[in-house]
């Protein structure tokens, strides 16, 4: 809760035990049981470099008030940064526990920043002196009985990327000292999910996203443009949350009626959000006001139930603002939320097939807490309203199949896996290739063919923005369908997904505007200037940004605002994988029936050229010289004019992805209750032998050796099972790679 009393003086004493009252008194039979204290507790520091609670907010001691909270049987946090601050380094005082070492030692040299916000110097963890300091913070913190910290400023993430911050350091350092006193350790904010392992390692807990306060003074706490900017972001993070630790979405803030800056459908939306994301459920509101309806949000058990079980669900597609989430549970049920983030009521379907079940269902409604019946294909959510959700619980009947993707959250993997996504392959694995002859006398124009542009308006459904945005049509000053997207508020970004080698960020240059960070597929690639000196005129449709030799399959193209007074966006270019022009190749129709194509996945797409100059059509059988071939849609694939060789991409996994390893003895394994078991991987001549256990009994050894690589084969399947809970586990122990694709049950 933002407590701006308008003298400076929030988060006091008597405010924080109000909170704690009303928490014991309504919320905390439905487990929350935290009081978090953010930014501002403390004032000064001590002899030794530590903090001190400001005396000002906390007259009789924050001790006091710790105490009170532990007495209504809740735990207390407080809030951090990294680094030492200078005028605790200028002071150079002792540190606690450590004779010799001081407050002036620990200061990495040359001095520069620790934090975003440039409140402290970077500190040196070369120094064992550094450890010592931020133990001794850490065993005050604990003698007081803080439960929780937040850290706040964590890089990279918080708006730095490039490394010209990098707070993991630090984060090593507080994580084992709050470890070695169980306190929480929550990570803030905005973290880089390239480094969601490293983060994972050290925190309880991980902010994915900028603040969820719309810091409209007065106004509101919140609004919906901060809620539906998580639905990409936790799309990207799923896979990280889970398993004992978390993606964190911020303070929810839906208790408190109009203040909160929702309508009651988003305020229902944004618990669903965080409940089906398993995050952190604490809110932001102020507990002695909640209304009925907020507290109603709140309490509800069942929505409660589907968060405290700690498994993240993810997206069918993120492609409409019509999406399907959900999540496996450990019960062998499905959660399913069925969200619309467009500006008309829509109906949404849940077909099972999506979300990896095949068989009849019954479907129950966790916010309306009633039973929908059973239905065997999908369900229809009618007529869901604007920014509303249905969430939905999904029970396979007896003898229904669940197909269980290779990075659900319970697959368990023991030795040295790696996860190929969107490319198959595991990094090991030979070169996947069809050798041809070609006997054909066609000269071709060029050695790749011309590349194809896809060019995408402002307004294109596609496009995620985020933060403050608004739309300026009808300009008349050459835009690229005569309008911009624009925003004002510096961290507020658009972010688009696609398929292809490479993407082109197109806008007006002027000098109201300024810097621009750019992300490729999440990571940090250059901050380019938008903005003309004063007194230049005006240029419209200029290319700021471009890139050409991305791998040929998904990426996104992330662009945040950084300075000046505007930030805007016209279109997006991405370039598309080649495509022969039946126009520009000249075929001898008397030689051999050869294939000379490059072929294009976009989206359901499929697109090529035969020698007779028809198009190819999916699952058609080609003679290549007197072999024969069968391209899928499926597969990427390319064949150069003229070259002999016919080099296939495969995406024909399920979800497409793997996992693989290249270990003897390495396992993957899952438990399940049901009646049957399927295992279903690749085949490739890379691969060999793979013992197959069920409750750790060896019952077969399955070769997944094959001359031609195969996606989705069924290797392995085990029938007539008792209906109890059971363990597949499959071991590697021959050839150069085992993959894994599907477990697939019958329940």
């Amino acid at each position: 809760m933002q407590v701006y009393s308008g003298n400076g003086k929030w988060i006091t004493g008597d405010q924080l035990i109000k909170q704690s009252d009303a928490m014991h008194a309504k919320l905390q039979n439905y487990g929350y049981n935290y009081i978090n204290v953010d930014a501002g507790w403390n004032d000064g520091v001590d002899a030794n470099g530590r903090p001190k609670p400001s005396a000002t907010l906390y007259p009789q001691g924050l001790q006091e008030i710790i105490d009170h909270v532990h007495a209504n049987g809740q735990k207390f946090g407080v809030y951090m940064v990294p680094g030492v601050g200078p005028e605790v380094y200028n002071a150079s005082l002792p540190i606690a526990g450590a004779p010799g070492c001081t407050t002036h030692d620990i200061a990495a040299q040359p001095l520069r920043p620790s934090d975003y916000w440039k409140m402290g110097y970077r500190i040196d963890f070369s120094n064992p002196c550094s450890q010592k300091y931020v133990d001794s913070i850490v065993d005050l913190l604990a003698q007081w009985g803080v439960d929780f910290v937040k850290f706040d400023s964590v890089t990279p993430g918080s708006g730095v990327s490039d490394l010209s911050l990098d707070a993991r350091e630090d984060v090593a350092a507080w994580s084992k000292a709050l470890k070695a006193h169980k306190i929480w350790f929550e990570l803030s904010w905005a973290l880089d999910p390239n480094y969601a392992d490293y983060w994972r390692s050290k925190a309880n807990g991980w902010r994915i996203q900028w603040d969820v306060e719309c810091y409209c003074a007065h106004d509101a706490l919140t609004n919906w443009d901060s809620i539906v900017r998580l639905f990409p972001t936790e799309a990207t993070w799923w896979r990280n949350g889970g398993n004992g630790g978390w993606n964190d979405l911020d303070s929810l803030d839906i208790g408190n009626g109009k203040m909160d800056g929702l309508t009651r459908d988003e305020r229902r939306t944004a618990m669903t959000l965080w409940a089906t994301s398993a995050a952190p459920l604490y809110t932001g509101n102020d507990l002695t006001d909640l209304d009925s309806y907020g507290l109603s949000l709140l309490t509800n058990p069942e929505v409660i139930a589907v968060d405290q079980a700690g498994t993240p669900a993810r997206p069918v597609s993120t492609a409409t603002q019509q999406q399907v989430w959900y999540a496996l549970n450990s019960d062998g049920s499905y959660t399913v939320a069925l969200f619309n983030l467009g500006r008309t009521e829509k109906d949404i379907t849940a077909n099972w097939t999506d979300i990896g079940l095949s068989g009849t269902a019954t479907v129950r409604d966790l916010w309306a807490r009633k039973n929908l019946g059973h239905f065997s294909t999908g369900f229809t959510a009618s007529d869901v309203p604007v920014h509303g959700v249905r969430l939905l619980k999904v029970k396979p009947r007896s003898g229904a199949e669940v197909a269980v993707n290779d990075d659900a959250l319970r697959v368990d993997y023991a030795g040295e896996w790696t996860r190929n996504g969107g490319k198959e392959v595991a990094a090991t694995s030979q070169p996947l290739s069809v050798n041809v002859t070609d006997t054909g006398t066609a000269a071709p124009p060029s050695a790749s063919g011309p590349s194809r542009t896809n060019t995408l308006d402002d307004t294109a459904p596609g496009i995620v923005y985020t933060g403050s945005w608004s739309q300026s049509t009808g300009r008349g000053l050459g835009d690229y369908g005569d309008g911009v997207h624009y925003t004002e508020r510096d961290g507020d970004s658009f972010q688009y997904a696609f398929v292809g080698t490479g993407v082109s960020y197109i806008t007006e240059m002027d000098s109201s505007q300024g810097n621009v960070d750019i992300y490729v597929d999440d990571k940090f690639v250059k901050t380019v200037n938008t903005g003309r000196d004063s007194g230049q005129p005006r240029l419209t449709q200029q290319t700021v940004f471009s890139v050409k030799d991305l791998p040929n399959g998904s990426h996104t193209l992330k662009v945040v605002k950084k300075s000046g007074a505007f930030m805007l966006l016209d279109r997006i270019d991405v370039i598309q994988p080649n495509l022969i022009d039946p126009s520009a190749v000249s075929f001898d129709k008397k030689a051999p029936a050869d294939v000379q194509v490059k072929l294009l996945r976009d989206g359901s797409e499929f697109a090529g050229v035969s020698r007779d100059g028809t198009a190819l059509k999916e699952g058609t059988d080609y003679t290549l010289s007197e072999s024969t071939v069968t391209l899928r849609a499926d597969y990427l694939a390319t064949l150069p004019l003229g070259a002999a060789k016919l080099d296939f991409k495969f995406r024909g996994d399920y979800l497409d992805d793997v996992h693989g390893t290249t270990h003897d003895g390495d396992s993957v394994s899952y438990t399940f209750a049901g009646t049957g078991v399927d295992w279903i991987t690749a085949t490739a001549p890379d691969q060999g032998l793979v013992d197959i256990y069920i409750d750790g009994q060896l019952v077969k050894r399955v070769d997944t050796h094959s001359d031609i690589r195969a996606t989705q084969q069924k290797v392995f399947s085990a029938s007539g099972l008792t209906k109890t809970n059971h363990t597949f586990m499959a071991v590697k122990a021959s050839g150069d790679v085992m993959r894994t694709d599907v477990i697939r049950y019958t329940t």
